[in-house]
């Protein structure tokens, strides 16, 4: 072999010495976090502590740029490390925050969604029922005792589930996970004198935990009956954002709907249109091999929760033509030739988004380069 060949030899085994020596460190590392997720279930303590988080990575941030290190690598690492940890955290038990909760019963808690939080209350040793289609016959029975109902049923289904749901005990909490609120609410208020609350899972049936997901909450009745619930969504990891139910109705219209409708109007387009997709994908750019990825991947899922979605409050038709409106207002001043206008606008809504813009710009370069190591070749 020759000098240069022994070398680079030694080099790469002094490279293959440090990888042996990170991974006995992330080993150590991660006996340290599980044991940090048990004390932490002992004491009640949410998993997911934001400003620790926070203040760890700008001060290894600080480290690493002293060392003359990129303080980028080392905080998408380190973020990198905290997800794993989290989830050996997130394997443990956790607190029960309402020892004295009788029953909590989940309608629909076979459902992909219903699952996750039938798997969460039993981790937390509540003991937990639920009632499926084949259940209701005997439902009387199963709810008798119940602390906590949770309708976690398709949004077509939800009304009619509430309504057999009008003689559960005083004190027992009425929720319900459906992606709109105001109907369910009034609902639910109409056949439960008792506590009531909104609750809106932002996020899909795919997590393994909550941790760094949201809860919207919707205030029905009696909120201090509900307060121990909220805590043990965030004991879990969940961060909670309260709204008013119109407020959130009128937020998914853009968050979901308007979202979902204009991604499947994309995904049809392309379909009508012969696209060959390997072709599309090995031209495209990060940034649009992202944007087909969340095409792709609203087509891997079920179609009936897209329609229910879209189909659930009539009032997003109107929103959804505006949108098409708006859409055929810009086309007409690209045919028109019109770039004056085109950049007004352009310039008008980069001033709507304020500092957004560029903290989301900043953002998105992160993913994008996450997006490009994920690339098959």
């Amino acid at each position: 072999m020759s000098d240069f060949d022994d070398n680079l030899k030694a080099l790469r085994d002094e490279i293959d010495d440090i990888d042996s020596q990170l991974v006995t460190l992330l080993a150590k590392r991660l006996t340290v976090t599980t044991k940090v997720g048990e004390l932490k279930s002992t004491e009640g303590m949410p998993i997911f502590a934001p400003e620790r988080e926070a203040t760890l990575i700008s001060k290894r941030r600080a480290e690493a740029e002293k060392a003359g290190l990129s303080g980028d690598l080392i905080e998408d690492v380190l973020r990198r490390l905290m997800r794993d940890s989290y989830v050996s955290q997130d394997a443990s038990g956790y607190q029960c925050v309402n020892p004295d909760c009788k029953k909590v019963v989940v309608v629909g808690g076979k459902g992909q969604l219903g699952s996750v939080f039938v798997d969460l209350f039993k981790r937390s040793s509540y003991q937990v029922a639920i009632i499926e289609q084949e259940d209701w016959p005997n439902s009387d029975a199963i709810l008798a005792d119940a602390s906590l109902v949770i309708v976690a049923v398709p949004i077509r289904l939800t009304s009619m589930v509430i309504h057999h749901l009008n003689n559960l005990p005083d004190d027992c909490i009425l929720a319900d996970f459906t992606s709109v609120k105001e109907s369910p609410l009034y609902e639910m208020m109409k056949a439960h004198q008792g506590p009531v609350v909104g609750l809106h899972p932002m996020f899909g049936p795919d997590v393994t935990g909550l941790i760094k997901q949201t809860i919207i909450v919707c205030d029905g009745r009696e909120p201090a009956q509900y307060q121990w619930l909220l805590k043990q969504f965030q004991v879990w990891g969940a961060k909670i954002f309260q709204v008013a139910a119109h407020e959130h109705d009128q937020a998914m219209s853009m968050v979901q709907v308007m979202r979902h409708f204009s991604t499947i109007a994309y995904g049809y387009h392309l379909m009508t249109e012969g696209v060959d997709i390997e072709n599309l994908v090995n031209m495209s750019s990060p940034i649009y091999r992202l944007e087909l990825i969340m095409v792709g991947r609203l087509f891997a899922q079920d179609p009936i929760l897209y329609s229910d979605i879209i189909f659930a409050n009539p009032d997003n038709i109107s929103m959804m033509k505006r949108f098409a409106y708006r859409f055929l207002e810009l086309l007409e001043d690209v045919e028109l030739n019109d770039k004056e206008a085109f950049v007004a606008m352009f310039k008008q809504v980069s001033n709507w988004f304020g500092d957004y813009a560029n903290d989301f710009l900043a953002e998105s370069k992160t993913m994008l380069l996450k997006a490009n190591e994920l690339k098959k070749h």
